[in-house]
């Protein structure tokens, strides 16, 4: 077995409180720590460390956790840069254009998706973006949302089935025939290329009752689940996802004192995407009273061709201290441990012993340049190694270090 000791490292976030100045960031000074068989075996101070066959001197830089984006919608062909000029000029977003994605995505050859996947992958990584998720549902038909599975399968091992975006054309007077289709053969078929289950419940999308039918069949067929939240609107999509014990919420632009004491009590992530509010010139999600009444926050690109076409979490985590409310710790845990949290892994978003050697060298002496210096490439050199395993149980809120 070879180890390689990662070395004069000037500051180094681990996300274990267990760590260095004991705070959830687990942050030590004049660090370094040792890599064995793809994993962090030795954390500690780089005068206190051991032999090792191979060293990376990172010369005083500074090292995070690789970042986790649990919510993209990578699999799509075409382009909505219009609805963006659009909104800028004071259009307001009604998730109507989902249904050009649909159509240009299925006249798109596996090719051509297979090649925009890919792009966008290598962005991501290129970015920092060590764990990711992706979701189907540019197709919304049972064969092209198996395709978009396939496809995302090529990226990553967290897939989630997302036939429930919006009604297709064909079925705009039939909601009960799509709906069968989704907890029926649809179901059927994608349910063996997926982790996870998501719907879009809100406004114009589902409702709660056609939400908890995708979601309860999903469950049953050995899915975990996920939601689109109230993004466009008030609902009881929140308190849906939290009842069923999703994972995560996701977007929860529009959240009332009820919503926040129902995440804060439950294992269920509330996943932000400034990306999408940026673009869509929205208001932000209350990210600071979701921490403050003690919910869990993941922060994610939410890349897709309509209201997110974001391919930097460093912008993310920007937007987050700038627009939210976050601090630059809050918003740098939250793109790397809430999002591994987001997901229930527990071996990455973080640096800890048993982790696994997901981490990111910046082109800067403290973390906090990544929201100091938006728009910069600060991202040297970042590894990610072997695949990760999904938690046995669900974090509690409490053992949830933010």
């Amino acid at each position: 077995m070879t180890s390689t000791l990662v070395t004069r490292i000037g500051e180094l976030t681990t996300n274990d409180p267990t760590l260095g100045d004991g705070t959830a960031l687990g942050r030590l000074g004049s660090a370094a720590f040792v890599v064995e068989d793809g994993r962090v075996a030795w954390v500690g101070s780089a005068s206190a460390a051991p032999e090792c066959d191979t060293r990376l001197d990172v010369a005083g830089a500074a090292v995070v956790p690789g970042f986790v984006d649990s919510h993209t919608h990578l699999v799509f062909a075409g382009e909505r840069s219009d609805e963006f000029e659009a909104r800028m000029a004071g259009r307001p977003y009604d998730g109507g254009g989902i249904a050009r994605t649909v159509a240009a995505t299925r006249a798109a050859s596996a090719d051509e998706l297979r090649s925009g996947v890919a792009a966008r992958v290598g962005a991501l990584r290129a970015g920092g973006v060590t764990t990711i998720e992706v979701k189907s549902g540019y197709e919304l038909t049972t064969e092209g949302e198996a395709r978009d599975l396939e496809l995302a399968r090529t990226a990553t091992e967290q897939v989630t089935w997302l036939g429930a975006h919006t009604v297709p054309p064909e079925y705009a007077h039939d909601r009960a025939g799509y709906l069968a289709l989704l907890t029926g053969p649809m179901l059927e078929r994608c349910a063996p290329l997926a982790r996870w289950a998501d719907v879009f419940c809100d406004r114009g999308a589902f409702d709660l009752d056609e939400a908890r039918a995708v979601l309860e069949a999903a469950r049953s067929r050995g899915l975990g689940l996920r939601l689109h939240a109230n993004q466009l609107a008030h609902g009881g999509a929140v308190r849906l996802a939290v009842e069923l014990g999703a994972a995560s919420a996701d977007h929860l632009t529009h959240l009332d004192e009820g919503d926040l004491e129902a995440l804060a009590g439950s294992s269920t992530v509330a996943t932000l995407t400034p990306g999408a509010e940026f673009c869509t010139r929205s208001a932000y999600a209350p990210a600071r009273r979701l921490l403050d009444a003690g919910a869990t926050v993941a922060l994610s690109t939410d890349c897709n061709p309509g209201t997110s076409y974001v391919t930097s979490m460093a912008f993310v985590i920007a937007l987050a201290v700038r627009e939210m409310g976050l601090t630059c710790d809050e918003a740098l845990w939250s793109a790397t441990r809430g999002g591994a949290r987001a997901l229930r892994l527990d071996d990455v978003g973080h640096l800890g012993v048993g982790a696994r050697a997901d981490f990111l060298v910046l082109d800067a002496p403290r973390a906090a340049h990544l929201a100091y210096r938006p728009g910069a490439d600060l991202v040297t050199t970042h590894l990610a190694s072997v695949p990760s395993r999904p938690l046995r149980h669900p974090p509690s809120r409490r053992s949830a270090e933010r």
